[in-house]
């Protein structure tokens, strides 16, 4: 029904390429059985004791904790620099009018 058609490309000595037709669906014969898949085997379930289940939440709630205060820390470290920034800004706007002035 849809099969693409190939343009037929002349080659550099003239020859042209037939375009190659394919036999109709219908007359092919399998040549090969089925082959059954393969059976998966069955996956261990993980079984979690009420133990296990404490030290997973546990393990989690740390590792939020310590992904917070990195975020925390890099927060307040830029806060601080900002701060820094504008102070000298200031003291050196100071001093230049100073300079200005005449003093």
């Amino acid at each position: 029904m849809l099969q693409p058609r190939i343009p037929v490309n002349p080659l550099p000595t003239g020859h042209t390429i037939p375009i190659h037709k394919p036999a109709p669906a219908a007359d092919i014969e399998p040549t090969q059985t089925a082959v059954p898949a393969p059976v998966a085997t069955p996956r261990t379930t993980v079984q979690l004791t009420p133990g296990s289940a404490l030290a997973l939440a546990a393990g989690g709630g740390a590792v939020v904790l310590v992904v917070g205060a990195v975020l925390v820390s890099m927060l307040l470290a830029v806060a601080i620099t900002g701060v820094s920034v504008a102070l000298i800004a200031v003291v050196l706007r100071l001093v230049v009018r100073d300079m200005q002035k005449g003093r």
